[in-house]
């Protein structure tokens, strides 16, 4: 599993003074640089802006890898490794909610080690620090990788720098791959009803903004009426597997769920066994993890899954298990054309493109089939994305800037008049 390093700084020009904090992510295994962070944060002291640091740098690690990450942090400020390793009381009233909020992000990972290390061996965070402090003196933001001196496209200038964070060419965006989010685990967004009113899911009558299909016969916004009955589309991401676990590729292999996956999954179950969920139809990807999801469904309702080819996972030739890191070091130029393009491929793999196709299609089918039933899609990260998007009306870019947790649930319901409505993305609150 792959494990890193935190390095973080901060400082105040005059204690207090103009203050700015710094913090680079790297592998542990060879030092590259996973990700950065700098900011300015008005005027403040040393320790504030070194507390600040420490706090960049953990939410920068859960957003590559996610809760359970393993990592251990150096800095230079021997009051705040002290403080976080348990060692020192924290004193000052000031210092205590930052304390507390690294503390709350601490426990999210596994921190192996808390380093004091001096100013020497902490250049690069330092240095971070004051380029956002310099850029805020000028009245610009920071800016990632660029000189101090200019603010980026379309970035006013600000009496402070702003946060900022870069990624080694968009990690940002390795949610796309099956083995999970890399960005961070934020709170699911739920706009569905998640109570219900004993109505069935799907005879609920749309009323939020959606948006025409693609395909529809009818050109309606979502806002009217519907003048049928919906056809409600649940999409089920499947459970953990150990490859989700190392944040590796995952597209065609056959990987298990775990016991944690499989608690997941009979989590979906219950939920979807009792109303408003009265399910008619399941269908999954033949993928094993999709498949055992599916089955946890399929037991706790009565139902027979149906097994759909067209919503297993993209390929990812190549790249499947290799973690994101061992793909950006090995093909480093398929790596950056694949994440800025859905038409290109990883080497023997399937674009998003090309994906896109097959699942529309297999979305067309069963919307047809089963109209105005209660459908149950249980599928992958990529699949469940294109849906989503092309219900949106979004287009294929727009993969890059979804997050899907694993086992969550999304809700889309399709009018015969074309209007869909998506009625609750990434919801995970079956898993609380």
């Amino acid at each position: 599993m792959t494990s890193y390093v935190i390095e973080a700084d901060g400082g105040s020009r005059g204690n207090p003074g103009p203050a700015g904090y710094g913090a680079v992510v790297k592998d542990a295994s060879d030092g590259q640089v996973l990700a950065e962070a700098a900011e300015a944060i008005g005027v403040t002291t040393n320790n504030v802006a070194e507390y600040r640091g420490l706090i960049a740098g953990l939410r920068a690690v859960l957003d590559l890898a996610g809760d359970g990450a393993r990592v251990a942090v150096r800095m230079d400020s021997k009051l705040v490794v002290e403080q976080m390793a348990g060692r020192w009381k924290v004193k000052h009233e000031g210092l205590r909610p930052l304390a507390a909020e690294a503390g709350s992000l601490v426990r999210r990972l596994r921190v192996t080690e808390w380093t004091w290390i001096p100013r020497e061996r902490n250049q690069h965070a330092d240095r971070l620090a004051n380029e956002a402090m310099d850029a805020a003196a000028k009245g610009l933001p920071w800016k990632a990788g660029g000189p101090v001196g200019s603010a980026g496209a379309g970035e006013p200038g600000g009496a402070a720098a702003k946060a900022s964070t870069r990624k080694r060419s968009a990690a940002q965006q390795t949610d796309l791959l099956d083995a999970g989010d890399i960005s961070a685990p934020t709170a699911s967004v739920a706009t569905a009803q998640q109570t219900g009113t004993g109505t069935r899911a799907g005879t609920r009558e749309g009323s939020g903004a959606g948006l025409g299909t693609r395909t529809g016969s009818g050109t309606g916004t979502g806002w009217a009426p519907p003048t049928r009955v919906a056809t409600s589309l649940l999409l089920l991401r499947h459970g953990e597997t150990e490859l989700s676990l190392e944040r590796r590729f995952s597209g065609r292999g056959e990987a298990e769920l775990t016991p944690n996956g499989l608690a997941q999954a009979s989590a979906a179950a219950a939920r979807l066994s009792r109303d408003p969920y009265r399910l008619d139809v399941i269908v999954t990807s033949p993928l094993t993890r999709a498949r055992q999801t599916a089955q946890a469904v399929a037991e706790q309702t009565g139902l027979e899954a149906e097994v759909w080819d067209d919503l297993r996972e993209a390929d990812f030739g190549a790249w499947e298990g290799h973690t994101f890191t061992e793909v950006q070091r090995r093909w480093p130029a398929e790596l950056a054309a694949w994440l800025a393009d859905p038409e290109a491929a990883p080497p023997g793999g399937e674009s998003f493109a090309t994906a896109a196709r097959r699942v529309r299609a297999a979305r067309e089918r069963l919307v047809e089939r089963y109209e105005g039933k209660t459908v149950l899609a249980v599928s992958h990260v990529t699949p469940i994305k294109l849906i989503l998007s092309d219900a949106l009306l979004a287009p294929l870019e727009a993969l890059y800037r979804m997050h899907l947790d694993l086992a969550c649930l999304s809700l889309i319901e399709y009018y015969a008049d074309g209007p869909s409505v998506v009625k609750s993305f990434n919801d995970t609150s079956h898993l609380r």
